[in-house]
């Protein structure tokens, strides 16, 4: 085998996926292979739906030991064509589990799922070019391999480290470091952060390129409140801000399978069928503007402040539907429950993941609503203006990248500043108002719905990145 870029990630959509992360690496791969840069994937097998109904084959046995630990593996291959060859680690008592995330020894499977990703490409007759890793699940591979004896065949490929959300860091105790593979302890200091073992850090330190999702994002990192901002202006020289595309394959109005009806020349048309069917399935009068949350109910999504601006708009006004897909945070589910059952003539939830739906109220909505504390990139606001639904955001990280207000000279969307409800509902009162502008909002509409954030333009920054 011979690959030029080989990726590592903890999700792969449509195999395992809890957010962006998984959208990017089931993408940025098969863009790069179109482009003719030569890309795999690495990632864990989960106890997962779609490991059990597809097939894979192994590929590689492999056994790594220490006078700490002896641990048998399996690389498997996907049988199913993705635009890349996806393997992989198959290390059954520590990474086939039904959940991805949120185990206690979550340091120790991804440091054993890395460790044995490493250990099965150091057999390869040809070596790759570049390591693409992704999150701190991964932030540990380019340490390994300037550092740990065991792969200093390995010895000056290069890395490149993408943070996707530097919230998680995957910090743990040192006692793990009898867990890697041997290295001198003097270097101790490339894998420390606050007297821990920190993974996101080390693929900072160590990686020869440092990507962010967005360029908003990386200027927060290094200027705005967070505890690693020293460490990323000291590493500035290598630090790239590139917006992630979306799959046009995936996200195509004139060819989704998951919608009620596809595009065929009227965006006005195709709003209107769409959001007609998805009301009728909710009893919601399809005459109101929709207004739609599709994610993760975290407080870093603005998970506490949604059900509190919905709660109050619909209080005092019922000219406005909405619909929340997602989970998380149990008390912020409950409360999207509640609100839900108070008005459920103007609210109603999913609560739960679901892919198929979420294609539907993309189609359907007239507004899309992320009230994001923190925002990397965002993707969802990139789907919803492929659909022609406007994106209601507040001002930060990739959201201020990609959304300009409508009140401003060229603008198409509608940003707030705040993380306060007062400011989400006064956006949905502006919402509320540019919908009744038949002609504003049709102007709109085909404006965004032409915006080209495919995978194209990433890829070119990506490639000159490889070929620096």
């Amino acid at each position: 085998m011979q690959y030029r870029a080989v990726h590592f990630s903890a999700e792969v959509y449509p195999v395992a996926k809890t957010g962006g992360l998984g959208d990017v690496a089931g993408a940025l791969p098969k863009y790069l292979n179109d482009a003719g840069c030569s890309t795999c994937v690495i990632m864990p097998r989960y106890n997962s739906k779609w490991d059990a109904a597809n097939n894979t084959v192994p590929v590689h046995h492999g056994y790594m030991k220490s006078e700490h630990y002896g641990v048998d593996y399996m690389i498997r291959k996907s049988m199913v064509d993705f635009g890349f060859d996806l393997y992989f680690v198959d290390l059954p008592y520590l990474l086939y589990r039904e959940n991805l995330y949120g185990y206690s020894d979550d340091p120790e499977r991804f440091l054993f799922f890395q460790h044995a990703a490493l250990d099965w490409i150091n057999t390869w007759a040809e070596l790759p070019e570049i390591l693409h890793c992704h999150d701190h699940h991964t932030g540990l591979i380019p340490f390994m391999v300037e550092h740990c004896y065991k792969f200093e065949r390995m010895r000056g490929i290069k890395s490149v480290f993408t943070i996707h959300n530097a919230l998680y860091t995957g910090a743990c105790r040192w006692s793990m470091a009898r867990y890697f593979p041997d290295f001198s302890y003097h270097l101790k200091g490339y894998l420390d952060w606050d007297e821990a073992i920190n993974p996101l850090a080390t693929g900072i330190k160590c990686s020869h390129k440092l990507t962010t999702v967005s360029r908003g994002y990386l200027d927060e990192l290094k200027f705005g409140d967070n505890p690693m901002r020293w460490l990323f202006n000291e590493y500035w020289q290598k630090s790239y801000g590139i917006v992630n595309g979306i799959d046009n394959e995936v996200w195509d109005p004139a060819n989704d399978s998951n919608i009620y009806y596809p595009l065929q020349k009227d965006w006005t048309e195709f709003k209107q069928k769409n959001k007609a069917a998805l009301c009728e399935t909710v009893n919601f009068n399809p005459d109101l503007p929709l207004m739609v949350f599709i994610g993760r109910l975290v407080k870093e999504k603005g998970g506490e402040l949604l059900p509190q601006a919905i709660g109050q708009f619909v209080s005092q006004s019922k000219h406005m539907n909405f619909y929340i897909l997602g989970s998380g945070v149990s008390h912020y589910e409950e409360q999207i429950k509640h609100i839900s059952t108070i008005f459920n003539q103007n609210v109603t939830n999913y609560i739960g993941y679901n892919e198929a739906l979420a294609h539907k109220l993309y189609a359907a909505a007239d507004f899309l609503i992320m009230p994001s504390l923190t925002e990397p990139c965002g993707l969802n606001q990139l789907y919803a203006m492929r659909y022609a639904t406007v994106p209601v955001v507040r001002a930060v990280g990739g959201l201020k990248d990609t959304v300009i207000d409508y009140g401003d000279a060229d603008g198409y969307g509608i940003r707030f500043n705040n993380a306060d409800a007062g400011d989400i509902i006064h956006s949905m009162h502006r919402a509320a108002t540019l919908y009744h502008n038949n002609e504003q909002l049709n102007q709109i509409r085909q404006r965004i719905s032409s915006f080209n954030y495919s995978w194209e333009n990433a890829v070119k920054q990506y490639l000159e990145i490889y070929n620096n």
